[in-house]
């Protein structure tokens, strides 16, 4: 997992009161509701390195054609 670095967060008492209801109607808790509402920001600004989707070894696997399936017919 990822490094976590701590840090004090000032903020107004309206904004803190309405990020702990959204985290609440999330299910998330009020830390993970601020990182998720931070990163969204900085990827919709472009100011965060888009991840890679995970990458498999072998060929990617195709569907077989119709008609195609093992112990059809004969």
């Amino acid at each position: 997992m990822a490094e976590r670095r701590p840090f004090l967060l000032r903020m107004d008492p309206e904004v803190y009161a309405a990020l702990q209801r959204w985290a609440a109607d999330d299910l998330r808790s009020l830390n993970a509701q601020i990182e998720f509402v931070l990163r969204r920001a900085l990827q919709q600004e472009g100011r965060l390195r888009q991840e890679a989707p995970p990458q498999f070894p072998g060929p990617a696997a195709t569907p077989p054609a119709p008609g195609a399936e093992e112990g059809e017919g004969g």
